[in-house]
């Protein structure tokens, strides 16, 4: 007969321990813990105030475009696309994302229209009415300036910057 070593013999429930925390642990809630937590509930807040901050940025400069725009309307036929080309170019140079002026602010012709289209995503300045802000400036010629306009507006009001 072998003799029967202790880890072999089954426990009975009177020897078994009750449930306690790890050695270290002061309490239920571990400072670590805690602080992990805090520090989480931190990040998460400077990152929704970062983006409410850019949002309310990107708002700003809609608003003022489009109050720049409506200001325009005053004006005689010649002054008014003036105002409108030069909106535009300072809505580029805003809305450049490398900061610096580049090649952009200085397109003329196809090369500004295209320019505009890929900032506005659309084909207004390239095929449409919007041709006359890119390169009719000086060329006699009586756009519908109402219309143009219209679309400004709607292209000004739909910006993701």
């Amino acid at each position: 007969m072998n003799p029967v070593a202790p880890a072999e013999i089954p426990l009975s429930l009177d020897q078994l321990r009750g449930l306690h925390l790890p050695g270290g642990a002061a309490g239920a809630v571990q400072g670590e813990v805690v602080a992990a937590a805090a520090l989480g509930f931190l990040a998460a807040l400077l990152v929704g105030l970062v983006r409410y901050a850019r949002g309310r940025a990107r708002a700003t400069l809609r608003r003022a475009a489009l109050a720049e725009l409506a200001r325009s309307r005053g004006l005689d036929p010649e002054a008014r696309l003036v105002a409108q080309a030069r909106l535009l170019r300072r809505l580029d140079r805003s809305l450049d994302r490398s900061g610096e002026a580049g090649p952009g602010t200085r397109a003329t012709g196809a090369d500004w229209a295209a320019r505009l289209d890929g900032l506005f995503r659309t084909d207004f300045f390239t095929r449409g009415a919007g041709r006359v802000l890119a390169d009719g400036l000086y060329r006699r010629q009586d756009p519908d300036l109402d219309a143009l306009d219209a679309e400004l507006a709607r292209l000004i009001g739909r910006l993701r910057a």
